[in-house]
């Protein structure tokens, strides 16, 4: 089980990577970062059809998303200077919170 949430960590990763990638292409008008997003994307999609053949995909999908909204928007601030106010941070608390209620009482999470 380790191993898959090794992958599922790599796959966010690839997804983080991706997202920043995407803004820094300026909507595909700048070749490195354009070409960053489309191999952030991959890889990110193939980690996560790794993590699938483990974990059942709604699982799989709320880690894999909100783990990647939360690396995303620590991503903006870092790169973009993009600020979060209260609510924002609220909200991404409450991921937090969903992420670790999944993995501590939810026993679909474990097949």
């Amino acid at each position: 089980m380790l191993r898959t949430y090794l992958l599922l960590t790599v796959a966010v990763l690839f997804e983080t990577f991706g997202s920043t990638c995407l803004q820094a292409s300026q909507q595909f008008t700048k070749l490195w970062p354009t070409l960053g997003a489309v191999v952030g994307f991959a890889g990110a999609f193939w980690f996560f059809v790794q993590v699938l053949k483990v974990l059942p995909l709604g699982i799989t999908y709320a880690l894999w998303s909100g783990l990647g909204i939360i690396l995303t928007a620590i991503s903006g601030r870092i790169f973009f200077a993009q600020k979060l106010d209260a609510a924002a941070l609220a909200g991404l608390g409450l991921i937090i919170l969903g992420i670790a209620v999944i993995n501590l009482f939810s026993k679909t999470a474990t097949h």
